[in-house]
C-alpha cells in the first residue's frame, strides 16, 4: 500500500487547491480554458512543479525565512503556472505581431458583434460593418463628452444602451487632464490586462531577470481603491492597480506572495496604510522585489521611510503596531497578533540606518533583485531619483502601458531607455492622429500597420468597454517595429499642455527644459515639480501678464537667486522657437519659479488620495486652483 508522509499529503494538497483556485480566477469569461484540450497540458504542468519540490527544501527556507511551508507550496507552484501561462501568452503575441491587419480586424468586429444590439450598437448599424474601413467611415471620433450620459445611465442601472451587459466595474480617472471621468469597465478588459499583459510581463522578468524567481516575496505598494457603489450596486474605483483590478480574485487566495497581511490592505488613509507596508517589509530581510503602478508610490514610500525609520524599527524591535495610527481596535489586534518581537532585525535595521539612505534599499534587503513599477512619462523623475539615491543598483522594470481604458502595451525589452512598449493588437482597436492634427475635431488617422517610425500621434481606441475610436489623449512616438506592431514611447498628454497665448509647451518639453535648469543650479537635484497657468492662480499669480507659475520641490538648496530662476525661463526659451517669440514681444511674462518645503507634493499626494478616488496620479500641470492654493501655502522661497 503506498504510504505518503502528511507534510507531502499536506502539499500537494495545497497544491490541488491552488489548481483549483487558478481554474475559477482566470478562466471565467477567458478564451484560455474554453478549450478543453488544455486542461491536461495546465495539470501536468502544475504536478510537475509540485514533484520537484523537497520537503527538506521547504522545510529549510521556512525556518530561515520564517514562513510556513504551506506558504512557500501556495508561492512555488503560483510562480510556476503563471510562468506557463506567460510564456504561452507571450508566444500568442509574437504571433499576433506577424499579422496585425488580421489581429486588428478581429479584435474590432469581435467588440462590435458584442455590441450590436446595444442602442449604441443600432445606431451605427454594428451588425453591418464587417470591415475596419467600412467602420472608420461610418463611426466619428468621440470623446468623453460623448460618452458622459450614456455612463451615468448605464450607472444608473440601463440595460442594453451602451454596453450588452452590467459593467463589472466603474472607474473614475485621475482627472491629470482635467475632469475626472467615469468609465465602465467589463470582465473583459481585466481578462485581457491579466493574460494579454500581466502574464506576458511576468514572462518577460523570467527572461531577463532571472534572479527573482526564487521563492521571495514581494512588497505591493497598493492601497484600497473601494469608492462605494453606484445606486444600482456596481462597486466604483479608481484607476486602480493593473494587477489587482485584472486579477483580483486570485491575488485574494495568494497574499502569501506580499509582505503585507490581509487586514493592512482595507485601511483607507493612505499615510497609515503606508506605515503598515513599510514595518512589514522591514520584518523581512529575505525581501525579493518591491512593486507598485506607478514609480512616485516607491518614492513615496522610501520618503516616508526616512522621515518615519525610528517608529518602523521600535516597532519591529518591539513586535507591535505603532500606538501613532489611526486603526479600528479589531484590525490593530489582528495585525499585531501577526508580529513578533525581533531586537536582532531592529538592531541592524538601526545601524543601516545610521549611514544614511544612499543605496538603502540593497543594504535593508541584501536579495532585493526587482524593482517593479511604470517609471516612464511623468514619473520619470521619481524613477531615475530611486536609481540614482535610495535604490541604487537594484534593476528596474517599467512594465505595462495600461489606462482607465484598458491594457495598451507591455515592455518586452526591460533594459531599453526611454521605456518602449509594444502594442498589444488583440487588447483594443488602435488607430492614431497625426501630430499636425490634434486640434482637429475630426481627424484623420491611421492603423497600425500604416503609423510611420519616428513620428508621433494621438491614441484613438475601441475597447471591450463601449468607447468607440475614443481619443484618450495620449500623444506617443514610433519608435520602432517589432514584425509589424509598432513599439511607441509616451510622449505627452494631450490636456497637460502649458498654453497661456496658444505656444502649447508639452510636458516633454517643459520637463527637458527643468532638467537642463537645475543641472546649472549648484548642489540642486529635483525631487518634484508642476506648472500652473496663472489665469488659474487669479490675484494669487502676482503678475499681470499671462505668465507660467512653476513649484519645485529640491534638495541641497533652499533658495535661489533671480538669476538661477530666470535660467528655467530661458531654457525653455532655447526648446521653443514660439514661447520665445511670444517672451520677446511681451505677449507671455516672466516666469515666476518658487521652492516648496521638503515633503509638500508627497503631502498633496496623499491628502487627495485619501479622498475618492483613491489614487491620484501627480498632474504636471494643475488645472485645480485647490492645488495651486495648497502649494503656495507651502512656499518657502
Amino acid at each position: 500500500m503506498l504510504k505518503i508522509r502528511p507534510s507531502r499529503l499536506c502539499g500537494y494538497f495545497a497544491l490541488t487547491s491552488l489548481l483549483v483556485i487558478f481554474l475559477i480566477a482566470v478562466g471565467y469569461n477567458t478564451e484560455l480554458l474554453q478549450d478543453t484540450r488544455l486542461l491536461p497540458s495546465v495539470t501536468a504542468a502544475v504536478i510537475l512543479c509540485g514533484v520537484t519540490i523537497t520537503w527538506r527544501d521547504i522545510r529549510w527556507r521556512a525556518k530561515r525565512e520564517s514562513r510556513t511551508a504551506s506558504a512557500l507550496i501556495i508561492t512555488f507552484i503560483a510562480r510556476g503556472i503563471i510562468g506557463w501561462l506567460g510564456k504561452r501568452q507571450r508566444n500568442r503575441l509574437e504571433a499576433d505581431t506577424l499579422d496585425v491587419r488580421r489581429v486588428q480586424e478581429e479584435t474590432l468586429l469581435k467588440r462590435l458583434h458584442k455590441t450590436a444590439n446595444t442602442d449604441y450598437g443600432r445606431q451605427y448599424d454594428f451588425k453591418s460593418i464587417k470591415d475596419c474601413e467600412t467602420f472608420r467611415q461610418h463611426h466619428p471620433i468621440t470623446v468623453y463628452e460623448n460618452y458622459r450620459d450614456l455612463v451615468e445611465q448605464v450607472a444608473a442601472g440601463e440595460s442594453r444602451l451602451l454596453i450588452a451587459e452590467k459593467p463589472h466595474l466603474l472607474v473614475m480617472t485621475s482627472g491629470i487632464s482635467g475632469k475626472c471621468c467615469m468609465l465602465p469597465r467589463m470582465k473583459d478588459t481585466n481578462t485581457d490586462l491579466f493574460l494579454q499583459g500581466v502574464a506576458v510581463c511576468l514572462d518577460t522578468i523570467k527572461r531577463s531577470f532571472p534572479a527573482s524567481e526564487v521563492l521571495q516575496r514581494t512588497t505591493g505598494f497598493y492601497y484600497d481603491s473601494n469608492s462605494g457603489c453606484s445606486e444600482t450596486g456596481i462597486p466604483i474605483r479608481s484607476n486602480i492597480s493593473i494587477l489587482a483590478s485584472s486579477c483580483s480574485t486570485l491575488l485574494h487566495h495568494l497574499l502569501s506572495i506580499y509582505t503585507t497581511p490581509a487586514p493592512a490592505l482595507q485601511v483607507r488613509n493612505k499615510r497609515d496604510a503606508l506605515y503598515l507596508h513599510l514595518l512589514f517589509a522591514l520584518r523581512d530581510s529575505a525581501l525579493g522585489a518591491l512593486e507598485s503602478d506607478f514609480a512616485s508610490e516607491i518614492f513615496d514610500a522610501f520618503s516616508s521611510l526616512q522621515e518615519r525609520w525610528q517608529e518602523l524599527v521600535e516597532d519591529v524591535e518591539l513586535g507591535r503596531v505603532s500606538p501613532q495610527l489611526d486603526l479600528e481596535h479589531g484590525t490593530r489586534k489582528t495585525l499585531e497578533g501577526l508580529l513578533r518581537p525581533d531586537p536582532e532585525r531592529a538592531a541592524h535595521l538601526r545601524a543601516e540606518f545610521e549611514k544614511g539612505f544612499l543605496g538603502i534599499a540593497p543594504r535593508l534587503w541584501p536579495r532585493l533583485s526587482l524593482i517593479l513599477a511604470v517609471d516612464s512619462g511623468s514619473d520619470q523623475i521619481h524613477g531615475e531619483l530611486l536609481r540614482q539615491h535610495y535604490c541604487e543598483g537594484v534593476p528596474f522594470y517599467s512594465p505595462v502601458y495600461a489606462a482607465a481604458e484598458g491594457l495598451i502595451g507591455v515592455n518586452v525589452c526591460p533594459e531599453k531607455e526611454p521605456r518602449q512598449y509594444l502594442l498589444c493588437p488583440r487588447s483594443m482597436f488602435c488607430e492614431f492622429v497625426p501630430e499636425a492634427s490634434l486640434e482637429e475635431e475630426q481627424p484623420p488617422t491611421l492603423t497600425m500597420e500604416q503609423v510611420q517610425q519616428g513620428q508621433c500621434y494621438e491614441l484613438v481606441v475601441t475597447n471591450a468597454s463601449g468607447l468607440f475610436r475614443y481619443r484618450i489623449g495620449d500623444v506617443l512616438r514610433i519608435t520602432a517595429f517589432h514584425n509589424q506592431c509598432p513599439v511607441v514611447e509616451f510622449q505627452y498628454r494631450r490636456g497637460q499642455m502649458l498654453n497661456v497665448r496658444g505656444e502649447r509647451i508639452s510636458e516633454a518639453m517643459f520637463l527637458g527644459s527643468l532638467k537642463r535648469a537645475v543641472s546649472q543650479w549648484p548642489g540642486a537635484e529635483l525631487l518634484d515639480y508642476c506648472c500652473v497657468e496663472s489665469s488659474i492662480l487669479g490675484q494669487a499669480s502676482g503678475g499681470s501678464d499671462p505668465h507660467y507659475q512653476v513649484f519645485l520641490e529640491l534638495r541641497g538648496v533652499r533658495n535661489l537667486t533671480e538669476e538661477q530662476r530666470y535660467k528655467l525661463d530661458h531654457c525653455l526659451q532655447e526648446h521653443s522657437a514660439v514661447y520665445k517669440s511670444f517672451r520677446f514681444k511681451g505677449s507671455i511674462g516672466p516666469m515666476r519659479v518658487q521652492l516648496v518645503g521638503r515633503g509638500a507634493f508627497l503631502e498633496l499626494r496623499s491628502s487627495l488620495s485619501s479622498l475618492p478616488p483613491a489614487t491620484f496620479k501627480m498632474q504636471r500641470v494643475l488645472r485645480s486652483k485647490e492645488c495651486a492654493d495648497f502649494l503656495l501655502r507651502r512656499t518657502i522661497s
